[in-house]
C-alpha cells in the first residue's frame, strides 16, 4: 500500500483518524496494530467511494 498512495494522501487520512500527531516524517512506527488497520480501512474506503464516481 505504500507505494500506492502519495505521502500526502497518507498523511490526510492519518489527520482523519486523529492520528496525525504520531507521524514523524514518513515513519508510521508509532501507530498502534489497531491504529494501522484503521489506516487501512481509512484508505480502501476512500479508493470505493472514488471507483464510485
Amino acid at each position: 500500500m505504500a507505494k500506492l498512495l502519495s505521502d500526502a494522501l497518507k498523511y490526510e487520512l492519518a489527520q482523519e483518524m486523529g492520528v496525525a500527531h504520531k507521524i514523524k516524517g514518513n515513519d508510521y512506527g508509532n501507530l498502534t496494530a489497531r491504529e494501522c488497520g484503521n489506516f487501512v480501512k481509512f484508505a480502501l474506503m476512500r479508493a470505493e467511494r472514488a471507483a464510485a464516481k
